[in-house]
């Protein structure tokens, strides 16, 4: 079962002279991790190099941001790929120190620094999440408001026109049981759309 991280994590290496500043974080998808690499530009403009690497939403993205290619953003996600990661942003900002790491160096110090803020991050498992659509009669508003709080789902949007649409999520393992069981409820009146 993949994982994702309660919160972000930072690390920092230093390797002959040179700063290494990482941080491994959720993200849902790539423009927010790219929002994040555009913050990490911003705060750090003297960095010599942002790298990152992210899986999320079935997709992959490794950056080595001029380093020699294939020294940074693929070993930082193979870093995560083994962690069984997903829905996850690895960055690191490297400060030169003027000493040449080599090819070798780099792609040690680019994961260890993500390994070291994985050895302090909190690993969640990643719960799919599905949307349902549904309307009832006004009758069953009620009822269907409690059934949503009691599983726990998270409502969305409620609407009210000649019957009411209800918009909620839910983990995706638990939406056929809870749709059998709401139909049962409402002796079939409810309309899934």
């Amino acid at each position: 079962m993949p994982l994702t991280l309660a919160g972000p994590v930072h690390s920092e290496l230093v390797v002959r002279k040179s700063r290494f500043i990482g941080c491994v974080q959720a993200v849902p998808d790539r423009a927010a991790a790219l929002a994040v690499v555009a913050q990490l530009r911003a705060q750090h403009p003297d960095a010599a190099h942002v790298c990152w690497a992210l899986l999320a939403g079935g997709h992959s993205a490794a950056v080595d941001d001029g380093e020699p290619g294939g020294t940074a953003g693929r070993p930082m996600l193979e870093v995560l790929r083994r962690q069984d990661l997903e829905g996850v942003l690895a960055t690191v900002v490297r400060y030169f120190g003027g000493v040449k790491l080599g090819a070798g160096g780099l792609v040690r110090a680019y994961t260890d620094t993500v390994a070291q803020a994985l050895l302090g991050a909190q690993k969640l498992p990643l719960q799919v999440m599905q949307t349902l659509h549904c309307a009832v009669p006004y009758a069953l508003e009620g009822l269907l408001r409690r059934e949503i709080d009691a599983i726990g789902a998270s409502l969305l949007q409620v609407g009210h026109g000649t019957l009411v649409a209800f918009e909620f999520s839910l983990p995706q393992a638990q939406a056929a049981a809870f749709m059998a069981r709401l139909d049962d409820a409402a002796q079939g009146r409810i309309v899934w759309t």
